[in-house]
């Protein structure tokens, strides 16, 4: 077996994993890519924006409040008074590494506004191209680094534990095992999208990083949390476009098929797509009506509307036809306010992580925020340490309060969607579970994407199982009503908890 050093090893080149590799400068890292580089990562497909309170009449104190209030109740206070004071310095650092946002006719950054929003706020660039623009940004930094070394179409397998200790990890690359020793290891692997039917995620989401802690036993946390988006474009695509939500804030409604509203467009993610779930239950079609935008599209929604165009639809004429589909993850690894998890020698950023900052329910443009803010913060946390020559590494623990997408991996993805999807019930659960136990059983693969899948499928089943409430993006039909004096609170397992 071939065997690397580093200082660092990053799992993920994504936003978080990037912006982490740059900032670890002059520690020598090692950056593990599935794909080649610039493809394959959510943050390319992010069309929203970044939120930031950058505007004379906000405040990181009102970007708080609205998170806090995204959240349903869970969002950890500090963690979300953190974001919101760090996200101006980390848009700087964007601008320093030349993004190019787009701005104002008086050359001001030209701040956008999202359902939940109190304020315009929302970053963006080519209009709903920010995801890629970031990512081409962070890219052209990083090949120009001495200190980062990238593999690309590197397939993680698992960590190396010692006790609770992370020493680094095994991964395949044309067929090879390696194995990278590396005294810090950082996942930045992403969400788990790709484990239901509908979907905005690439392929590549499918839950790798977060199967791979499990399986070290690290602790997770609010598994049961999942953020499905309501407007996807829905035309049979897998993973399906989205129709940006940013759409919504410029004045786009939601109608039925005789031109009706149905729901206020700016209401939160959760109440907007449980809507629109409904009437698709009852085969009821829904559409986005973006065009009072008229011929301001094409310059605006670049991305959105290419995605229209190609499936022969022109939305400066014609509705849109949209569907929910799970969009992000707020659960994860448990990690503390500087991205350390429960295992010594590891830290997690981005989707990947659970940091407690959205609680419920996400608040939109929130995301790539997160993966700027916690992708420093994590590598500020290993420079320290490495300065302080420490002879130990720091540790959270938290209280308990598309062609490979036939048989086994379909029939998980449909019972995801169906049964641990927007509306969830025990009865349903259990059924779900049914089936990921039969599917286990009659393919068991050791560290397969399929094996990832169904241990991160089970994890959050059997977390939205025990969370006998509705709140957030959970919704139990057969427990409608949110409960405080029970489950206001965070929830945290480890894979043996639920096994």
């Amino acid at each position: 077996m071939e065997r690397l050093r580093a200082d660092v090893a990053i799992v993920g080149a994504g936003i978080a994993g990037l912006t982490a590799a740059l900032k670890l400068a002059p520690l020598q890292v090692l950056v593990l890519t599935k794909t080649a580089l610039g493809t394959g990562a959510a943050t390319q497909w992010a069309q929203g924006g970044i939120a930031a309170a950058l505007g004379s009449d906000d405040s990181p104190a009102l970007h708080s409040a609205d998170t806090q209030a995204s959240g349903a109740g869970l969002s950890d206070r500090k963690i979300v008074e953190i974001l919101a004071q760090d996200a101006p310095a980390r848009i700087e650092d964007l601008l320093a590494l030349g993004a190019r946002f787009d701005r104002t006719a008086r050359g001001e950054l030209d701040l956008g506004q999202e359902g939940a929003h109190r304020r315009r706020r929302i970053v963006h660039a080519g209009g709903d191209a920010t995801g890629r623009e970031i990512l081409e940004t962070l890219i052209g930094a990083a090949r120009n680094q001495e200190h980062i070394r990238i593999i690309e179409d590197a397939h993680a397998q698992d960590l190396t534990v010692e006790g609770d200790r992370v020493g680094g990890l095994f991964f395949a690359v044309d067929g090879r095992l390696l194995h990278v020793e590396a005294a810090s290891t950082i996942l930045a692997t992403g969400g788990v999208g790709h484990i239901f039917a509908r979907t905005t995620n690439p392929v590549q989401a499918c839950g790798d990083g977060l199967a791979m802690a499990a399986r070290a036993r690290a602790l997770l946390g609010d598994l049961e949390f999942v953020q499905f988006h309501p407007t996807a474009i829905d035309v049979g695509a897998d993973p399906m476009p989205l129709a940006t939500e940013a759409l919504r804030g410029e004045g786009a409604t939601l109608i039925d098929e005789r031109g009706n509203r149905f729901i206020d467009e700016l209401a939160p993610r959760d109440v907007v797509a449980r809507a629109l779930y409904s009437r698709l239950q009852g085969n009821e079609p829904t559409l986005l009506d973006a065009r009072g935008i008229g011929s301001r599209f094409p310059m605006e929604f670049p991305t959105t509307f290419t995605a229209c165009m190609q499936q022969g639809i022109d939305p400066r004429t014609r509705p849109i036809p949209v569907a929910p589909a799970a969009h992000y993850h707020m659960g994860g690894i448990a990690v503390d306010q500087w991205g350390r998890s429960s295992l010594h020698g590891m830290w997690a950023c981005g989707e990947v992580s659970a940091t407690g900052v959205h609680g419920a329910n996400r608040l939109g443009s929130n995301s790539l925020l997160e993966a700027l803010v916690y992708g420093t913060r994590v590598a500020t946390d290993i420079l320290n340490l490495a300065r302080a020559k420490a002879g130990r590494d720091s540790k959270y623990s938290a209280r308990r309060a598309a062609s490979d997408e036939r048989g086994p991996i379909a029939e998980l993805r449909a019972v995801m969607y169906d049964k641990v999807g927007i509306v969830r019930s025990a009865v349903g659960l259990e059924q779900a579970l049914e089936v990921l136990d039969r599917l286990s059983a009659a393919h068991p693969q050791r560290g397969t994407k399929f094996e990832n899948m169904l241990t991160v499928s089970g994890l959050i089943a059997r977390a939205a199982l025990r969370r006998n409430e509705s709140r957030g993006s959970h919704y139990r039909s057969d427990y409608p009503d949110r409960n405080d004096e029970q489950f206001a609170k965070r929830s945290f397992s480890t894979l043996g908890d639920v096994a």
